[in-house]
């Protein structure tokens, strides 16, 4: 037992009603009486939160928030701020106009954003007069080791096919490489979201399988070099298409060397963190 825990036991009382009772220092810490009412609220699967009403804000996640677009804004502007609200745990957001409607150009904006980038949300309201989005996935229907897992698939196929795409003068495949990169960063958003989340409560941390709250800027950190190599699959992509010639075999072959090593180290360095085996990730540093 750690040292800000008491144990407490529960108690039956009357017909259907279960009561604990509340740690004396803490009732007159919080300036509480009888009588005084308290906020129950349930963090995930196994844990329940008491706070005075006086102090009770809602659960991490639970909020609304509203932007107010104005008629110049371009679409790019619109949505960095959804991505803002989205990565600070914001379940329902509102896009409205300040003055007047919003464009056309604003709305289609606020649904590619919805579609391409911000996993879990959905349009639940869309007018002129503005668009509400709501989260619908919840912490725990996606962990952040599968979300994790699913990134690097996604951006390891980048690399490969944009390798191919390089060796066979592949256009097209050049433009799909491109393309898949939002996936790549919707993974990494909602990474980052459920991270956010989950460090403003301990009982979430570990029901989502993470130890500590330090340990969630270990993975803010491998999110980031995981997205970086499809922003690297994304560049190699973007200069075939640019130069619009073949490679030279003499430059290709290092280059498949180079990308065969790269993509074995990380897997074996992604492989010892989900195993959470240190010896195993020791072997893979000496290896580079």
């Amino acid at each position: 037992m750690v040292n800000n825990e008491e144990m407490r036991k529960i108690q039956f009382t009357g017909k259907s009603s279960y009561i604990v009772s509340l740690p004396k220092q803490w009732i007159i810490e919080m300036g509480l009486k009888q009588g005084d009412q308290v906020a129950v609220v349930r963090q995930g699967i196994s844990a329940l939160q008491i706070v005075p009403l006086k102090h009770h804000n809602k659960p991490a996640g639970a909020e609304d928030a509203t932007i107010e677009i104005k008629q110049d804004d371009e679409g790019s502007v619109i949505i960095r701020k959804l991505i803002s609200l989205y990565l600070l745990g914001f379940s329902i957001m509102n896009v409205k106009p300040k003055l007047g409607r919003l464009k056309p150009s604003q709305r289609n904006a606020v649904k590619d954003a919805v579609k391409g980038m911000l996993m879990g949300t959905e349009i639940i309201a869309d007018s002129t007069e503005g668009i509400t989005i709501q989260v619908l996935i919840n912490l725990f229907e996606l962990s952040v080791d599968g979300a994790l897992k699913r990134m690097l698939i996604i951006a390891k196929s980048m690399q490969n096919d944009a390798l191919l795409a390089l060796v066979e003068a592949n256009y097209d495949l050049a433009r799909e490489v491109i393309n898949s990169d939002d996936e790549v960063d919707r993974f990494s958003f909602y990474i980052i979201r459920q991270l956010k989340i989950a460090i403003q409560n301990e009982h979430l941390l570990k029901e989502m399988g993470i130890e500590s709250p330090h340990h969630c800027l270990g993975y803010r950190l491998i999110v980031k070099n995981i997205e970086r190599v499809g922003d690297h699959a994304t560049a190699i992509a973007k200069d075939l298409l640019e130069f619009k010639k073949p490679i030279r075999k003499s430059i290709l072959e290092p280059i498949q060397e180079m990308n065969s090593f790269s993509l074995s180290v990380l897997d074996e360095a992604c492989l010892s963190l989900f195993k959470r085996d240190f010896s195993q990730a020791e072997r893979t540093v000496e290896k580079t």
